[in-house]
């Protein structure tokens, strides 16, 4: 009988022995697929913690297409407007944008698709297409028309503020209306956080808050598939 005991024991010993090793075995392989996937991620730049203002400014410049959700104010001497409005751009100039407010221009959509502008009011169910339409660079609630501005000018500036990187270029002897334009940049997650355009007296005149933006997520072929109803169309 005690020998029995003893074994059983013995037994029961090793049981022990076998889960805690099991255990510790699980243990090891969670910690390291665990650190393998944080690892990934910030190999992949997931993580802007670590970034400079100058790594970052070199993500924004190429940038290749986007998806916003923004809420625009347009300030003028008599009143200021404010939208809310959907945006998608793909490189090198297709760009479609639709209003959501306010209400009575809700549904005004927008494409180009690098040459031909085609507006449509989905209310009314009328379509005009304007053929070589040159002018859509020229529209500064764009991100794109800000990194055009920023490539080509030599007055600008990066400089870092309250955890934001600001990217700040001065239009001054390009437009009368016009001065400064500055992004800002979350400097933690390399998030684009607003847009503003200024007059000469450094007062807004258009202020752009990004609610949410995809970067480098948009292909031409998806943006050109948007259909637009040309129940009526009036050619230009």
């Amino acid at each position: 009988m005690k020998a029995k005991k003893l074994q059983n024991k013995l037994l029961n010993k090793k049981k022990i022995i076998t889960l805690g090793v099991i255990i510790t075995l699980l243990i090891i392989i969670i910690v390291y697929f665990f650190y393998q996937n944080v690892n990934k991620n910030l190999k992949t730049g997931n993580n802007f913690t670590n970034k400079t203002s100058q790594e970052i400014e070199e993500y924004i410049l190429n940038i290749s297409s986007y998806e916003a959700d923004i809420e625009v104010e347009v300030e003028s001497n008599k009143n200021n407007t404010k939208y809310k409005i959907k945006q998608s751009y793909v490189s090198p100039n297709i760009e479609k944008q639709v209003i959501e407010e306010p209400s009575n221009i809700q549904g005004l959509q927008t494409l180009y698709d690098g040459s031909k502008l085609t507006i449509t009011n989905t209310k009314l169910n009328l379509t005009t297409i304007y053929e070589n339409y040159p002018y859509i660079t020229d529209n500064y609630l764009w991100l794109n028309s800000f990194i055009q501005d920023y490539k080509d000018s030599q007055n600008r500036k990066l400089y870092e503020e309250n955890d934001q990187v600001i990217m700040e270029v001065s239009l001054v002897g390009q437009n009368q209306y016009t001065s400064l334009k500055k992004l800002f940049i979350n400097k933690q997650t390399g998030t684009i956080t607003k847009l503003v355009v200024q007059d000469k007296n450094q007062k807004n005149i258009v202020y752009i808050l990004y609610n949410e933006i995809k970067i480098n997520s948009l292909k031409k072929e998806e943006v050109l598939a948007f259909k637009l109803k040309e129940v009526s169309a009036k050619q230009y």
